[in-house]
């Protein structure tokens, strides 16, 4: 394997001493503005920069590059301004060409650059528009930077910015890759200063969100001036002052679009790129659909040479708008017919259309795109193209038969990919609220009560069990309940508001609903950051006083802070008179009274994005409390109650011998601590201490270098994962080894709200060279090996079909990542095994691989985090990834944050494909695997020796008789045993009923607290979060029990109640007599009678709906009124089971009591 060889740093893409580097499509755009500072540098020119706009994606971290950048950017002269929201980002640059007007510019000239996301585009029209029409300064120029999203992946529309530009007259640049970012934002600069216009930019996640191996230039682009005659008259396209509005559209058609033309044809911006001998067919393209138009060609074996061959010309479009004539004239002469491929609308094959209108029909040629020549469709104006579409679609335009072999054979892997779909889910991964996200709290509303959504985060809450529906654009939340209030029968509603959103428009939306005299509860949520793009800072000062104080100045008179440390308040200063400060468990009274208050009312919700604290508490930024919290699973009934209070993944399922029950994933809990207002004895908090890291010794012994795969062409790493657990790293670090050793790499993130717990999948492709390489994705059928770091997103049929059976090798971590699904439904599952399944069917046994990665990873370092790279090593031990070991490390040492620690973890993954038992071993108590399927006997054994353990033998034994009873009528009657499994299993449950004396027994009998608190070091103690009805108050609003804490002092008191389980059920148990535990015995034996009476009626024919019967207990899970509702609605559905027993059975032996 070739040793890594070259010098690489971070720092190298924003220099200009190498021609080859690193770096993603949003830091180009960084780079791309150093350039322009290079470029006028070398023309004589001292000029400035500017950059405003308002993140979105795909352009949501462009803000944050810009931010590292500051060093550079700031020696350049080069300013960002964060704007308030789009449309004042865009007068902001809009200022930077008017300088000259009234004052004296301290240079000759200010480039700007605005960037939004579609939705900001559409916003900005009108101050876009306005200064367009006023022109750009001679040696200014902006760019407009639009971050588009055809196939809807991150935005509530399909953004596509050309029609858009053509209707502002404006001119759009489309790029085909990073590199060509640069040079086409170098030519638009010059553009905008030769042509007065300001020049759209039109960008995708495919390039933005990719990182990869870029062909740069360290001199300046050679750009040329058209010819004199193409040259505007002096004076005619810059902006000047006075201008009256109607010289500006006469000098916009007149000048400066013929110009924009004229500096396109002069600059090759669009020209041939593939000339055909006897051409017969000419295929136009831009950007995204050029690359993939050449990705297609490559999958259908044909060559450049090949192409000619068939006479096959390509025309690569860079100026989608306004087409320049000449060239699309000239290329059109030369071809019998021309295939135009374009994603969203036909813009590019209308003006096409249009151009050649007038040609003679004898030498015009034969046009298509979106239809065929004979009308049918033929590519969809609806989501987005991909390699494998045009492939077909170029096949039937040249003739199956004309192609290679190979060609032939690809065609027919995409049609048997286009029938592949995924196994059955009944859980989904979909986007969902950060582990202790204030939005898990505060987007709850009273019963009775509705919501609006809101953008962002607040988006998500409409797919929620939450009352709350619809959306508004951004700054618009609330103002449509202006016009339904006169017409609906509902008194008032809440909206959800960020403080993002405040600061950007919202506070327009408040205004509006004050003037309107509505009855709407603004809920506006203060996270001190905005979440959905990567944790920012809020574009202002902003502070909860302040925001207060304008709510107040506006008119709103009823103001109620929630916050979860009301206790910080009583330093705070600046709030106005008569704001009750209340903590977050009063939120359902708070609103509650706020409902009933006429006109506009604002609650505001204070506590830090989750998200945010885990960064800052990384840095040592903010407070890290010495408190964790854990699950005694004997306790835990499974019910879900901790769950539905805190609506929060880390509290994740766990499978133990006595069924589906809930621990705390401390990897990925940020300590929100609402899970303890669960109605559950079964949590404990450790306050102190910090949790002991786990240090296993990696076995001494030299791990052997793997015979690697051989990289003599393209290599597509398929990985699939789960957005903010570290997946994206794995494809930055293959990308980094590759671009060290010399070789071209691409690395296409799929993110969308990805980051919020959605699914992510990294397409990494490798080649010799990056000219190997053109479309960023892994085709269709082409991924040679699939690391799934998460086994549900590998199971999304659009994700099965880039797999290929005797092509695909995947490894597969089979830990069950719990899904939002799981929050609302406790018996939700992630289908591992069927899953595996279907992938072994799918490439064939020998190539698939589990490891329980993400166990052995918390086993070995104490984190969860440390399964990417985990995978990533024992990828690279089975010689599935075509890089070297110096690469591979070097690339860990530059991405920097605990290089030995991940180091460690890569050697670790590596151990685990050689000696996966060793490391298991090393990984310890922490690897629990899933509890075997027990026999019938040994069920009914185990059961029977617990209830000794909970009451006494006599008590055991009344359970065992029963159940073997039942057993050998099942036998006997039908041969199988499934209804007597259940029996055994549904009986256990109602009677080890987890009373007062048992909780006491199982927190001091088992080894639970010794457990928990060996895991600790430093001094640390722990706490009890119970709800005894002796000390305990009731909630005012919901009449539950309140918990309260309790320290080690009731560890004593447990020893003793354990010891009283002799009381149980006597007359002499004071517990005995509350409702609960009356009904506890009773269903005992109306349990027993059900089935007696059940078990004599049983046949094969009707064992799978006695089964069911049998079953109904197993859903009387929980404590206090958690259980008493649960029993409600099981013994509804035992009503409607035992309803279609009698009418298929006898009713009279069931009838008779």
């Amino acid at each position: 394997m070739q040793p890594a060889q070259r010098s690489i740093t971070l720092d190298d893409k924003y220099k200009f001493e190498s021609e080859r580097v690193f770096m993603t499509g949003t830091q180009a755009l960084v780079r791309l503005l150093l350039a322009q500072r290079m470029q006028d540098r070398a023309a004589g020119l001292d000029t400035a920069g500017f950059v405003s706009g308002y993140r979105g994606s795909p352009l949501g971290g462009f803000d944050r590059e810009l931010w590292r950048a500051h060093g550079p950017l700031e020696s350049e002269n080069i300013r960002f301004w964060p704007g308030t929201n789009e449309d004042l980002a865009a007068t902001a640059v809009w200022g930077t060409q008017q300088i000259d007007v009234l004052h004296r510019s301290r240079h000759q000239g200010v480039f700007g650059m605005w960037y939004g996301k579609g939705a900001g585009l559409d916003r900005s029209t009108d101050p876009i528009r306005h200064a367009h029409a006023y022109g750009t300064s001679k040696y200014g120029g902006v760019l407009v930077v639009s971050g588009d999203d055809h196939a809807l992946k991150s935005s509530t529309n399909p953004y596509h910015c050309e029609p858009t530009f053509s209707d502002l007259l404006m001119p759009v640049l489309y790029p085909s890759s990073i590199s060509e970012m640069i040079d086409f934002g170098l030519l638009g600069f010059a553009m905008s200063r030769f042509s007065g216009c300001w020049v759209g930019f039109k960008t995708l996640a495919e390039y933005l969100d990719a990182t990869g191996t870029v062909e740069v230039r360290t001199a300046p682009l050679q750009i040329l001036q058209p010819p004199t005659g193409d040259r505007p008259p002096a004076g005619s396209v810059h902006g000047r002052w006075p201008d009256p509005w109607p010289a500006a559209e006469d000098r916009l058609v007149r000048f400066k679009l013929p110009a924009a033309r004229a500096f396109a044809r002069a600059n090759g911006i669009d020209r041939v790129v593939l000339e055909g001998r006897n051409p017969r067919l000419g295929i136009v393209a831009a950007g995204k659909s050029y690359t993939d138009l050449r990705q297609a060609m490559l999958e259908l074996g044909l060559s450049d040479e090949h192409a000619r061959g068939l006479g096959l010309s390509i025309y690569k479009v860079g100026m989608p708008w306004p087409l320049e004539g000449a060239g699309i004239e000239a290329f059109a002469r030369s071809v019998p017919e021309i295939l135009v491929i374009e994603e969203k609308r036909g813009l590019i094959e209308d003006q096409i259309k249009a151009i050649l209108y007038g040609m003679p029909a004898e030498a015009r040629p034969h046009i298509s795109g979106k239809n065929t020549l004979d009308g049918a469709p033929q590519l969809s104006w609806v989501g987005e193209l991909e390699p494998e579409t045009i492939a077909r679609v170029l096949a039937e335009r040249i003739g199956v038969k004309r192609l290679p072999e190979r060609g032939r054979q690809r065609l027919a892997i995409i049609d048997r990919q286009r029938q592949l779909m995924g196994p059955p889910l009944s859980v989904q991964r979909s986007p969902y609220f950060c582990s202790g996200c204030p939005h898990n709290t505060s987007t709850r509303v009273p019963a009775d009560s509705k919501a609006f959504g809101g953008v962002g985060c607040h988006g998500m809450v409409v797919s929620m069990d939450r009352s709350t529906a619809t959306f508004t654009q951004m700054g618009g939340e609330g103002v449509t309940w202006i016009g339904q209030a006169p017409f609906a029968d509902t008194e008032h509603m809440f909206v959800n508001l960020g403080d993002g959103t405040y600061f950007h428009s919202g506070s327009l939306a408040i205004r509006a609903c004050l003037a309107a005299k509505v009855n709407i509860t603004f809920k506006l949520l203060f996270n001190d950051a905005v979440a959905m793009t990567g944790g920012q800072p809020v574009d202002g000062q902003i502070t909860v006083p302040r925001m207060a104080q304008q709510l107040r100045a506006e008119g709103v008179e009823h103001i109620v802070v929630v916050t979860d440390e009301p206790g910080k308040y009583v330093e705070v200063t600046g709030l106005p008179k008569n704001i009750e400060v209340r903590h977050r468990r009063d939120l359902d009274a708070v609103q509650r009274d706020l409902r009933e208050i006429k006109g506009v009312s604002a609650l505001i919700y204070d506590q830090t994005c989750a998200a945010e604290k885990r960064r800052r508490r990384k840095s040592k930024q903010f407070a890290d409390p010495a408190r964790r919290v854990f699950i005694n699973s004997l306790v835990c009934e499974g019910c879900g109650d901790c769950q539905a209070k805190s609506n929060c993944l880390s509290v994740v399922p766990v499978d133990t011998e006595f069924g589906r029950k809930r621990q705390i994933d401390q990897s990925s809990c940020n300590k929100d601590f609402s899970c303890l207002e669960g109605f559950c004895p079964s949590f404990i908090t450790v306050e102190g201490g910090q949790l002991k890291k786990p240090a296993p010794q990696l076995p001494k012994l030299v791990l052997p270098e793997p015979t690697p795969v051989p990289l003599d062409g393209a290599y597509d790493i398929f990985i699939t994962g789960v957005g903010g657990t570290g997946v994206v790293t794995v494809g930055a670090l293959l990308g980094m080894a590759a671009h060290i050793e010399g070789k071209g790499a691409s690395i296409m993130d799929v993110l969308g709200m990805a980051q919020k717990g959605g699914p992510v999948v990294s397409h990494v492709r490798l080649a010799p060279t990056p000219a190997d390489l053109f479309s960023v994705r892994v085709p269709q059928g082409g991924a040679d090996l699939l690391l799934a770091c998460d086994i549900l997103v590998a199971a999304q049929t659009a994700n099965m079909r880039r797999l290929s059976g005797g092509k695909t090798h995947a490894i597969i971590n089979t830990h069950e990542t719990i899904t939002g699904d799981a929050l609302r439904d406790p018996d939700a599952k992630v289908p591992v095994d069927r899953i595996l399944a279907s992938l072994q069917d799918l490439l064939g046994q020998d190539c698939v691989e589990p490891v329980e990665a993400s166990r052995l990873a918390t086993g070995l370092i104490g984190d969860a985090i440390g399964t990417n790279l985990f995978m990533m090593g024992f990828a690279y031990q089975r010689g599935r990834i075509p890089l070297s070991l110096s690469a591979l490390e070097q690339a860990i040492r530059l991405n920097g944050g605990g290089v030995e620690a991940n180091l460690e973890t890569f050697r670790w993954g590596r151990r685990a494909a050689m000696d996966l038992a060793t490391v298991r071993d090393a990984a310890g108590q922490a690897v629990r695997l899933e509890p075997k399927p027990q026999s019938l006997a040994q069920l009914i054994a185990h059961r029977a020796q617990f209830l000794e353990r909970y009451q006494n033998a006599a008590y055991s034994a009344r359970y065992r008789n029963f159940v073997e009873s039942v057993e050998r009528q099942e036998r006997a009657q039908t041969g199988g045993e499934a209804f007597s499994h259940a029996v055994a299993k549904s009986l256990f449950k109602l009677m080890a009923y987890k009373d007062e004396y048992e909780v006491a027994r199982l927190f001091t009998e088992g080894d639970f607290l010794n457990r928990t608190s060996a895991q600790f070091e430093g001094h640390h103690r722990i706490r009890f979060h119970l709800a005894p009805p002796i000390f305990s108050r009731r909630d005012p609003q919901t009449g539950h029990l309140r918990k309260q804490s309790f320290g080690a002092w009731v560890i004593p008191m447990f020893r003793i109640l354990a010891r009283l389980k002799i009381l149980r059920g006597t007359l002499f148990d004071p517990f005995g007599y509350t409702q609960e535990r009356r009904t506890e015995r009773n269903l005992i034996g109306e349990y027993r009678s059900t089935i007696e009476k059940i078990a004599k009626q049983l046949r094969p024919e009707n064992a799978a709906d006695a089964t069911a019967i049998a079953e109904w207990p197993m859903a009387i899970r929980g404590f206090g009124h958690v259980k008493e509702r649960n029993l409600k609605e099981a013994e509804a559905k035992l009503a409607g089971l035992l309803d279609d027993w009698l009418r298929n059975e006898q009713p009279v032996q069931l009838a008779a009591e």
